[in-house]
């Protein structure tokens, strides 16, 4: 079994200091968190951020602070900024933190209900995103919510818009998607080319059930703030890090090692 690779989603867009007074959100407590998280074992910081009071942003300087602040904290993790954004945000918005050149970055790959919102990735969009990443040398993670996605992601493929290795993050839990339940783990993973890889994020109470079935299935995993914000039910977590150490001895527990940020490039074909 290939080793894991973990991805801390150290920040998110929905998630704030009423939720968990720990959330970092300036580019100095992200990088701070990021750098504990790669200690801890992360290979991948999944990153948001966000403005000066606290809100989403898609500002691609606010992104180039955030990374620098992070290289100079250190962090040889794959930084992969997300263009998810937020609900409501036109692509040409979410599309800027890829102009900074990054080694990855998220493509949604279908609309989905986001709780009380409709998060819009309909095929036009995903092929300007695809364009872009394809133009700046970004990989893209191909983010999934319900099986369709993925034929969503592997249209792109076939449309040449997408090249290289796949690897999909497989989101489940999120209110209004498909539930994060083991069986629809297995069913999207049952619905992947052979060759992709995969990550999973439960989202909330499904992080650590889901994250323990990936563990044995050979899958990768995600976690941190964005997903869910306790270690255990009325405990919240401390950090990201916190989060990031529980898998890792799960993996010893299992013996399967852990992915060290340049064994993770090799295993997504990251020059």
């Amino acid at each position: 079994m290939e080793k894991l690779i973990i991805t801390a989603a150290i920040c998110g867009a929905e998630v704030t200091r009423e939720h968990n007074p720990n959330l970092p959100l300036t580019a100095e407590e992200l990088a701070v968190e990021a750098k504990k998280a790669e200690e801890a074992g992360a290979s991948i910081i999944h990153l948001h951020v966000r403005d000066k009071e606290g809100k989403a942003t898609q500002d691609q300087k606010t992104f180039a602070q955030a990374i620098k602040a992070m290289e100079q904290k250190g962090v040889t993790a794959i930084i992969q900024p997300s263009t998810g954004g937020a609900a409501g945000m036109s692509w040409q918005e979410r599309i800027q933190p890829v102009y900074l050149e990054p080694e990855m970055a998220t493509l949604d790959c279908g609309t989905t209900n986001f709780g009380e919102e409709i998060f819009v990735n309909d095929l036009p969009l995903m092929r300007n995103f695809a364009r872009k990443m394809k133009k700046y040398g970004v990989m893209p993670e191909l983010e999934c919510f319900e099986i369709g996605h993925i034929y969503n992601a592997l249209k792109l493929y076939r449309e040449e818009l997408v090249a290289g290795h796949l690897h999909f993050d497989l989101v489940l839990g999120v209110p209004g998607a498909m539930p994060g339940s083991i069986k629809n783990l297995l069913a999207m993973v049952d619905n992947l080319p052979e060759a992709a890889t995969w990550t999973v994020a439960g989202i909330g109470p499904q992080e650590l059930p889901l994250a323990c079935h990936a563990l044995v299935m050979g899958g990768h995993i995600r976690v941190g703030f964005e997903d869910n914000i306790f270690y255990r039910k009325g405990e919240l977590a401390q950090s990201n890090a916190q989060l990031v150490a529980r898998i890792v001895r799960l993996a010893e527990e299992v013996n399967r090692k852990v992915a060290e940020p340049e064994e993770a490039r090799e295993i997504l074909g990251l020059e």
